[in-house]
């Protein structure tokens, strides 16, 4: 990892995890310190805090952040009537269940960022080729997901966006706080006015961005699954 950005002039690179839940998310009881003390401690620059059509811990976030040295990005990660769709630096979450090109202009036009994560991966709500092909919107392709078995898809995100002309960006998609980190995008931002959540996007809309990361293990990606089974009993109970 890159570690922590020295100074606030002139280009630094950033260490970015651009995809982390909170227990704002339906399938994960993270707080918000759990996922910003993790954050500093293995050295990120910056968090976006991407809650499932939720903004509900950011917040907290942006109040008790500087405790932690680490800037939060705000985002949320949208359900699509096509699949997920990561929409970075927006306050409000988009309206759920509308098409991927409606959703991603509406970010777009409100300044965010419209990222697909974990493409292709149709199992886990990720947009397929032929919808990602005819959304102009789209921004940028999270090229490395921590939450695989095998590097297969990941390999396959990273070939579209590079044939694209995307940037690729990483993402933990932590949903424990030992996961916070597995993956982050690199990016190199212009911070002469200081490091702002407007550089970060700027530096990934310009495609100043190397995604890095490890996969979870087979323990780690089981653990997951088995929450999401818990949590999405508790609610019907």
């Amino acid at each position: 990892m890159s570690g922590r950005a020295q100074g606030s002039r002139g280009p630094q690179t950033l260490a970015v995890d651009l995809h982390v839940h909170t227990d704002a998310s339906y399938d994960c009881e993270m707080s918000v310190e759990a996922v910003l003390a993790r954050a500093a401690a293995v050295g990120l620059d910056a968090v976006a805090i991407t809650d499932h059509d939720s903004v509900g811990s950011l917040p907290r976030a942006f109040d008790i952040a500087h405790e932690y040295g680490v800037r939060v990005v705000p985002g949320v990660e949208v359900s699509t009537a096509d699949g997920h769709l990561l929409a970075l630096g927006v306050d409000d979450p988009p309206a759920t269940r509308r098409p991927l090109s409606e959703t991603a202009r509406e970010v777009r036009e409100a300044g965010g960022l419209a990222v697909v994560p974990h493409p292709f991966q149709t199992f886990r709500h990720g947009a397929s080729r032929r919808t990602i092909r005819d959304v102009d919107a789209i921004e940028a392709i999270e090229a490395y997901n921590a939450h695989t078995l095998t590097g297969f898809r990941n390999g396959q995100a990273r070939r579209y966006a590079r044939r694209q002309g995307l940037p690729g960006t990483g993402g933990s998609d932590a949903h424990r706080p030992t996961l916070v980190g597995q993956a982050y995008t690199a990016v190199s931002v212009e911070a002469d006015g200081g490091v702002t959540t407007d550089a970060i996007l700027e530096g990934i809309r310009a495609g100043r961005t190397v995604a890095r990361g490890t996969r979870t293990t087979a323990r780690q990606y089981l653990r997951k699954y088995a929450l999401n089974a818990r949590l999405k009993t508790a609610s019907f109970l």
